[in-house]
């Protein structure tokens, strides 16, 4: 498999960020760690392995890169100023992961240009993966989030603003009149939102978002696992192979 690392200076964080590409061609992924997470998990966690099949067949690149949940979802202080700094960390994915991304699958393969990302992630990571997927269709074209909670009051308690709002899917969700641009941008794309019913899951966001679907009409496919699948690696090695060949049209 085809790894590359990269260090670069991002001026939406202020401050250097790295990552790691796998793959020598195809559809790009972005990789999101769990909650804390660094751009290594991907590999540590053993999820290479589990996606080497599309990796290694030229399907799928990978770009793993780090969070910043220590300053801003897991941190303790002053709550306007680490929605901020999420938004921050979420600027350097639109404004630099992305435009870095697409560039290097189209260089890869030869095209002239790339539609979107795949965004992906498990646990905390999930709730990232949806929210740019959610947030910003023009630039994700495929999404899966496993395990995710999708209410911010779980990094925010009850604080909330506008950049707090903008990262909340219950709530924005809600306020989406029907009709809006963006349901025939998701249903145009494919994407996952799975969560299990067992140990350390906590499945009801999950349910509030399927019911936000349903009253907009939005297809993408909500999936709810037994109450003996848990909140771990060993269940979400599982549910990637599952959905791989959806996600990616096979």
């Amino acid at each position: 498999m085809q790894t590359q690392y990269f260090k670069f200076y991002s001026h939406a964080l202020g401050c250097d960020m790295e990552m790691k590409v796998y793959g020598h061609a195809g559809r790009p992924m972005l990789f999101i760690p769990c909650q804390d997470g660094r751009f290594f998990d991907f590999e540590n966690f053993k999820m290479t392995d589990t996606l080497a099949p599309w990796i290694d067949a030229g399907k799928l690149m990978v770009f793993s890169i780090d969070t910043k949940d220590v300053e801003t979802w897991s941190g303790m202080g002053d709550p306007a100023w680490r929605a901020q700094r999420h938004e921050q960390w979420m600027r350097y994915i639109t404004d630099e992961v992305v435009p870095f991304a697409k560039d290097m699958v189209c260089r890869a393969n030869g095209w002239s240009g790339c539609e979107g990302l795949i965004s992906f992630g498990c646990s905390l990571g999930a709730t990232h993966a949806a929210n740019l997927f959610l947030r910003r269709p023009d630039l994700f074209n495929g999404m899966l989030a496993l395990s995710g909670i999708y209410n911010a009051e779980y990094g925010f308690g009850n604080y909330m603003d506008g950049a707090v709002y903008e990262n909340s899917p219950v709530h924005y969700l809600a306020n989406m009149p029907e009709g809006h641009p963006y349901v025939g941008m998701y249903n145009s794309r494919r994407g996952v939102i799975c969560v299990g019913q067992g140990a350390w899951e906590q499945p009801e966001t999950t349910r509030q978002v399927k019911e936000q679907f349903d009253r907009l009409g939005v297809n993408l496919w909500v999936d709810f696992w037994g109450y003996d699948v848990n909140h771990d690696w060993d269940w979400w090695y599982k549910q990637v192979p599952y959905f791989m060949p959806y996600l990616l049209g096979e």
